[in-house]
């Protein structure tokens, strides 16, 4: 198989562009679409939905995925038989939620970062969907709360994550001066990452029986900005414990639904073949996450 093929298909994604994918490349945008139209000839398949945005088919997932994992190999094996070479930084692509990231998933990798020739590469997803940028190709590793192993990939049990329901005082006196019930919910503002959260959907029809669309819910693609609007008294939210420690003990955050609380068991999946900064990358992540989360 010709790498340089799928070289400019990682690139065309990467960039989301055939334009800016030609200029990355050093030649012209009809080299670029020549070198994708070899590819799909090769294997027989196409390999790119060609939409707004551009995405991957099946057999486009599985050649970037496994391009991906010829770099890795690459990146590891270089410095042993040129070490006069000048290394290139190692690109660490990682897949996580937005609450790990926020809590603990810095602080497991920060020994490892720190003054290292690390280009950390950040895709934030749902718990949920973070195993799908395994299947792309886009990441080597991925928390979620998925126990099951995508093939070419193993999991490892992190912890588990406790979420409880808090709003401020005066936002619970507000909305909830009877307590948190079926008809106090449908008028009190909640919150969720984006669309394909669907972890205080969730929540709320298993405890109080209501559908998606009847109740008023913000978006926010934000872990902080979940506490900062509790804090502001701006919506009702599920947060980690663990992320609200402080504000739960001085009482500016208070649980207003103490005994319906909603616990995620999160996994690490990472590539069966790692080794080098990847191999202690996901050590790194399993053992801090272990020590962190319940």
């Amino acid at each position: 198989m010709d790498y340089k093929l799928l070289r400019a298909l990682d690139v065309v994604m990467g960039y989301q562009s055939f334009e800016r994918a030609a200029k990355v490349l050093c030649i012209s945008q009809s080299a670029v679409s020549q070198r994708i139209r070899l590819l799909e000839e090769y294997v027989g398949h196409p390999v790119i939905i060609r939409g707004k945005p551009l995405s991957l088919t099946s057999m486009g997932k599985q050649l970037i995925n496994h391009f991906k994992q010829v770099e890795i190999l690459e990146q590891e094996l270089l410095p042993k038989i040129r070490p006069e070479l000048r290394q290139a930084p190692i690109k660490l692509s990682l897949a996580v939620n937005a609450d790990s990231l926020a809590i603990w998933f810095f602080d497991a990798l920060a020994p490892l970062i720190k003054f290292s020739a690390i280009e950390l590469n950040i895709l934030i997803s749902g718990e949920t969907r973070t195993v799908e940028r395994l299947k792309s190709g886009e990441a080597f590793g991925a928390v979620s709360t998925n126990p099951n192993p995508t093939p070419g990939f193993k999991t490892e049990k992190l912890g588990r994550l406790k979420y409880v329901l808090v709003a401020t005082p005066e936002f619970k006196q507000h909305y909830f001066p009877k307590g948190v019930n079926v008809d106090s919910v449908r008028n009190a503002p909640g919150a969720s990452f984006d669309r394909f959260d669907l972890m205080h959907q969730q929540f709320i029809e298993k405890h109080f029986g209501l559908p998606v669309d009847s109740y008023p819910c913000h978006s926010v693609r934000s872990s902080e900005a979940f506490v900062n609007m509790a804090k502001k008294s701006l919506a009702y939210t599920l947060i980690p414990e663990i992320q609200i420690q402080q504000e739960l003990a001085s009482g500016e955050l208070v649980k207003i639904a103490p005994r319906k609380n909603q616990v995620d068991t999160l996994y690490w999946h990472s590539w069966v073949l790692e080794k080098g900064i990847f191999k202690q990358a996901s050590k790194m992540i399993v053992e801090y996450a272990r020590k962190t989360l319940l």
